[in-house]
């Protein structure tokens, strides 16, 4: 049976036992590196708060990897998880809130949707005989689509009694640490202690050996699907817990993070190997990037390369290690193998205490006197928002201010995780352009607490606290866009919306002005509406399916310039002559295609602005002085009449 315990020629009998530790464990050596570097790197690193951040940064993917580990060990895979999280949050959500389920009951119907989804991704391969991967990635899209469907895209507000699991035992030691050493704990005992783990490495060791030992492999493969399940449903449920709220969209690309922290603990792909404590290491070394590189300021791009370098490196290390001569044996071969790995365990962690301790008094802390504003974008993978950022950069740069900024990649989740960063390293105040309103409200509550100003930009916070809001409205801009699309139509049509991601506030807003103005024209007619995320490529994908359906379409309303110029393309001669399209935020490319006449208007935003502003409200309620609490960025339609006024 194959399994990852290592048998090593110890050679001179006095080998130090951290050293032969380190050598042994390429990911534990990984983590200790990276710790000891973030430490020398950042005085903010090495401080209670800060720590506890990257444990509860890691708890998510951690619990994910668990389940995750048991496929990977059987030789399978399952990209599924980060959509059955969102779904099995989702579920719990809308049963307890709007169909009046009892709360405990809804958690079980959460838990056994998961376990539902992993039975039949188990049923797929062992009695379909699928490849994992397909099947798995068949179950990512109808998770997603079924989540989208219960919520109809929007966000969720969580049961207030299931809520806790995201909170602090004691106001310090946080929930979700504690449920990710729980189900570590689990994934250890099942592993070594269970006839199921053992089948797990039999099958990924050799699977046709394993049938012809007796094992009812598909059936063990059943179970083994299943489990990835139920953590995944776990995971969502801790996931939605921080967040307040089950988010439609949360967890996505998750599994890639889930997977990664597998092979990094030292598990291998072709099965057979792997083990909870290395999973475990792999997700903290992930939490520990992510957390280090948001303290050191790094660029949210360049944080991709830095993490993807790492992890190669990571598994080279632990490659390599393997090579230099580990020899596998069967598991339970030496007797007093448990008591020694538990005495090395007990050593590798006291001298990982030691170095965080001596570094910590060698670095005891960031002592700067620049005024340091911590910036949270939604997306830096959209125009508008870049433009925001180099609006705040030059602010920044006039006033003297240290300004950081993060990009959450539309992720609610990575967007609490690095206002808590901020809230730890120091900051004087924080500019959040919120994923979602109420999902980013515990972490803004957070920075309350430590008295640290909160400026909302573009978007608002809800049950938390901010200094004020900067932004432009967003409903009055889908009325205007409304009012300016009929007013070129005549008031007769038939139009095609393009909507954004479902589930963001910018979505929803942009949606319900443009539904509430265009009432006021009885002669218009939606004919269709479809989202195209906010992307230029997919929206011309959309319209272009679109067109097909509707040929005679006269009007298009995208709810950004993205998807509008996507939407140009895919109407070709007739974008501007037979087809009229607006789009919305303004963007360069935007406004170019406004004054070539192929994009009709655009709804101005002026993000730039916006962010300038959104950094001299930071400074002054930084240094204590009053802010308002509204401010209003104008927003105007912006034509071939106009557009060199903006340009």
């Amino acid at each position: 049976m194959a399994t990852d315990t290592l048998k090593h020629d110890t050679g001179a009998g006095g080998a130090w036992p951290v050293r032969r530790i380190l050598l042994d464990n390429g990911a534990l050596t990984a983590l200790v590196a990276l710790v000891v570097a973030m430490s020398l790197l950042s005085g903010d690193f090495l401080t209670t708060q800060n720590l506890f951040n990257v444990g509860v940064q890691a708890a998510v993917t951690a619990i994910l990897a668990f389940g995750v580990t048991f496929v990977i060990v059987s030789a399978g895979i399952d990209l599924s998880v980060g959509s059955v999280a969102a779904l099995s949050a989702t579920v719990l959500a809308w049963t307890a809130t709007s169909e009046g389920v009892p709360v405990w009951l809804a958690v079980v119907l959460a838990v056994a949707t998961g376990l539902a989804c992993g039975f039949v991704n188990g049923a797929l391969v062992s009695y379909g005989k699928l490849p994992p991967f397909i099947a798995t990635l068949a179950m990512l899209s109808i998770g997603r689509g079924l989540s989208l469907v219960i919520s109809q895209g929007s966000p969720i507000a969580f049961p207030d009694s299931v809520s806790v699991l995201g909170d602090t035992l004691g106001g310090w030691l946080p929930v979700p640490v504690l449920v990710m050493v729980a189900m570590g704990l689990v994934t250890a005992l099942i592993l070594t202690r269970t006839y199921i783990g053992r089948s797990m490495y039999a099958i990924g060791g050799n699977e046709e050996a394993a049938r012809l030992s007796g094992l009812r492999v598909q059936r063990q493969k059943l179970v083994i699907y299943a489990l990835s399940g139920l953590f995944a449903a776990v995971a969502g449920i801790v996931l939605a817990s921080r967040l307040v709220s089950a988010q439609p969209q949360a967890a996505q690309g998750y599994e890639l993070d889930a997977i990664a922290a597998v092979v990094i603990g030292g598990a291998s792909l072709a099965g057979g190997v792997g083990k909870a404590s290395g999973t475990l290491i792999g997700a903290l070394i992930l939490a520990v990037l992510r957390n280090g590189l948001n303290l050191l300021s790094v660029s949210a791009f360049w944080q991709q390369v830095v993490i993807g370098v790492v992890i190669a490196l990571a598994v080279l290390l632990d490659t390599v290690r393997r090579r230099a001569g580990a020899t596998p044996v069967a598991a339970g071969a030496s007797g007093g193998g448990g008591k020694r790995g538990a005495i090395q365990l007990a050593v590798a962690a006291v001298c990982v205490a030691a170095v965080v301790g001596a570094v910590s008094v060698l670095n005891p802390g960031s002592s700067s006197t620049t005024t340091k504003v911590g910036m949270s974008l939604s997306t830096l993978n959209n125009p508008f928002f870049v433009q925001m950022r180099e609006g705040a950069e030059a602010e920044a740069k006039a006033a003297g201010i240290d300004l950081t900024v993060t990009d959450a990649q539309n992720d609610a989740s990575q967007q609490a995780n690095q206002l808590q960063n901020f809230t730890s390293s120091g900051v004087t105040s924080v500019i959040v352009n919120p994923v979602d309103s109420d999902a980013i409200g515990p972490a803004v509550r957070g920075a309350n607490k430590a008295d640290i100003p909160v400026i909302a930009a573009d978007r608002g916070v809800n049950e938390a606290e901010t200094a004020a809001l900067v932004a432009s409205d967003n409903v009055a801009g889908g009325r205007l866009a409304a009012k300016t699309l009929a007013e070129r139509l005549g008031g007769k049509g038939r139009i095609v919306i393009l909507q954004g991601t479902a589930g963001t506030s910018a979505s929803r807003e942009r949606g319900a002005g443009f539904a509430e103005g265009i009432k006021a024209y009885p002669g218009i007619q939606v004919v269709a509406k479809q989202p195209a995320d906010f992307d230029r490529t997919k929206g011309l994908d959309v319209m272009t399916n679109l067109l097909q359906a509707n040929p005679g379409v006269t009007g298009v309303f995208a709810e950004n310039d993205e998807m509008a110029l996507g939407a140009v393309k895919a109407l070709g001669s007739r974008a501007g002559k037979d087809v009229a399209v607006v789009g919305f935020d303004g963007t360069p490319d935007g406004l170019k295609a406004v004054e070539a006449g192929t994009l009709y208007a655009s709804i101005a935003q002026q993000p730039a602005e916006l962010g300038r502003i959104a950094v001299r409200n930071a400074v002054r309620a930084a240094q204590g002085k009053d802010v308002e609490q509204m401010v209003k960025v104008p927003v105007k339609v912006v034509t071939q009449k106009n557009v060199a006024d903006f340009s």
